[in-house]
């Protein structure tokens, strides 16, 4: 099972993990990253790495749990 951990205060809101997965990848209204939810469902893996990967600011990573 792969989880999803979100440093929000590092999060410059710049949208592209969302661009990237929707489906766990969320910004509130001041533009900053919320998950849909931290652990990453059957099928998502890829898209949930490709998201976390392209932060510029690495707010994101994908872990094994």
């Amino acid at each position: 099972m792969l989880k999803v951990v979100a440093n929000r205060s590092a999060c410059c809101g710049y949208g592209v993990c969302a661009e990237i997965c929707p489906e766990i990848y969320l910004l509130d209204d001041n533009g900053i990253v919320v998950l849909a939810t931290d652990t990453v469902p059957e099928g998502l893996e890829e898209s949930a790495r490709e998201g976390a990967a392209a932060c510029p600011q690495n707010a994101l990573e994908i872990i094994e749990a």
